[in-house]
């Protein structure tokens, strides 16, 4: 059947706003730190009241975006987020472009429907309308569909209902439920229950205004589509897209790559490193044992991700060290909870969903050592609450003073990142990722002891910071093997320096 579920759109989006917007913007619904790549990457259409219907960035732009690889930070942001979506921007209340939006918007649908209106009714702006969803609409049709687009050409004939606006006999309301049959046959199945309220609705302008609304929606949806769908291309793509412009980066720049240099050779250890340097397999396995232990320093507090080779994901960077310390301050309250009060509250599920989720609230604003001491007393008396909370609830003693005291004073030394459960917690997890970077099989590892409570986090973490690691060594092994590469190069110079000097001295 022409309108089962088999022909609709398998897409996997999330459902946005239906307002009316003049434009949209290829942006990822996650934050990036691209400067003026992403700026180049925005495509804005404005409508004009008497010319056309509100316009929007065409699908083809937006395909073009991605597959074309335009825009290195697009091509990234897909290629790193495997849940990558375009999603349509709305500016922000009160703003200028705001208001020019709602100004252009209310004069297209007020001159439609004053022209409809007119006795006998003009359809000049009905029949531009109608022209700019027959165009939408076949670009949202697959080409499999064979029967709706011909179907959807022989009904949305716009020369046969030019001469039905001519002769006056244009039922526009017809056209309209036409459309959106075709629309609930088409869409994706989020927008189903867009389309049941479209069915509802009785005057025919909110009716065609709500038509481009959804139809924007659905073509989004496409474009998300098509990205899922193209995702590996552009994965292999974006590596090639990279090397390039960050070769051309460092042509124009002349960048040394000093701060990428500093960052990487912090681990460079040349007692540990055997071989030859000139022997490519010796640098490649060097190269991975010091990336390794680079990569898991950016996850720390007191340090910045500010290389050359990560400037797409600092964000991102920066995002996962707030995740990974804020997870080892709750692993480290749980464990001390756990130890003081006892087989009581040990092993009760509810306590560690619950504690876990009112610290992550709690330390949501937390991005240093320095943000966490003015935490630290809100964080006991959460801590109180729901010890003593879940106490009652399995019909347990309530805390003494003397192990509240005990408690409250623990936890306020965590915030001493030398603490050493705190310590010991940071460092499992830090040894649990280099595990699994070092490891090449890809056998499941097992969580360390004292984060089987921790181990959805831990893994969303995990999964995030391999993905991010993977694509960066993939477009700047080179630039680390040749800095690798030089630094024992050096290293044997002065080696050979200094036994000469030692020889001449005997």
């Amino acid at each position: 059947m022409e309108n089962s579920e088999e022909e609709k759109c398998n897409v996997r989006c999330n459902d946005v706003d239906a307002d009316p917007s003049t434009s949209f913007d290829c942006q990822s619904k996650t934050n990036i730190n691209t400067g003026e790549d992403i700026k180049k990457g925005q495509k804005t259409q404005t409508c004009m009241v008497n010319a056309s219907p509100p316009k929007f960035v065409s699908l083809e732009e937006i395909i073009k975006a991605a597959n074309g690889m335009k825009n290195m930070a697009l091509a990234h942001e897909i290629a790193v987020d495997k849940n990558f979506q375009l999603q349509k921007l709305e500016p922000e209340d009160g703003t200028f472009h705001q208001r020019v939006k709602e100004i252009m918007h209310k004069a297209f649908w007020n001159l439609l429907s004053e022209q409809l209106a007119e006795e006998p009714p003009n359809y000049t702006q009905a029949l531009v309308l109608l022209k700019e969803i027959k165009e939408i609409l076949e670009q949202l049709v697959f080409p499999h569909h064979a029967k709706i687009r011909e179907n959807l050409r022989e009904v949305l004939d716009i020369d046969l209902i030019k001469q039905q606006a001519e002769k006056g006999v244009l039922d526009f309301q017809h056209y309209a439920q036409y459309v959106i049959s075709i629309m609930s046959k088409v869409c994706a199945p989020v927008r189903d229950s867009m389309i049941r309220e479209l069915n509802q609705k009785t005057d025919v302008i909110e009716i065609f205004r709500g038509i481009m609304e959804v139809l924007q929606l659905m073509r989004l949806d496409l474009a998300n589509f098509t990205i899922t769908m193209m995702r590996p291309n552009i994965v292999a793509l974006s590596i090639d897209y990279e090397k390039a412009k960050f070769a051309e980066f460092l042509k124009i720049n002349g960048s040394d790559l000093k701060y990428t240099e500093r960052w990487l050779l912090r681990h460079f250890d040349p007692t540990k490193i055997t071989g030859d340097p000139s022997d490519i397999n010796s640098i490649r396995q060097a190269t991975h044992c010091i990336l390794t232990e680079a990569y898991l320093d950016l996850l720390d507090w007191d340090f910045s991700p500010d290389a050359e080779t990560l400037m797409l994901d600092q964000g991102r960077l920066l995002e996962l060290r707030d995740k990974t310390n804020r997870l080892s301050i709750i692993g480290a309250v749980i464990l001390l909870v756990n130890n003081t009060v006892g087989e009581a509250i040990y092993g009760v599920s509810s306590f560690k969903k619950n504690i876990k989720q009112h610290l992550n609230v709690l330390l949501e604003s937390v991005h240093s050592n320095k943000d966490l001491e003015g935490l630290m007393l809100n964080i006991v008396l959460q801590v109180h609450t729901d010890v003593n909370t879940t106490l009652q609830q399995i019909g347990a003693a309530q805390l003494s003073a003397e192990l509240e005291t005990l408690l409250e004073g623990q936890i306020l030394e965590l915030v001493k990142p030398e603490h050493k459960i705190r310590h010991l917690i940071s460092l499992r997890i830090r040894q649990f990722l280099q595990k699994i970077i070092l490891s090449q099989s890809t056998a499941p590892q097992q969580v360390p002891p004292g984060l089987s409570s921790l181990q959805e986090e831990l893994t969303a973490i995990v999964a995030q910071f391999l993905i991010l690691i993977s694509h960066n060594r993939i477009v700047f092994g080179e630039y680390y093997q040749e800095i690798v590469t030089n630094a024992l190069l050096r290293k044997e110079a002065d080696n050979k320096d200094m036994s000469e000097i030692h020889s001449m001295e005997l």
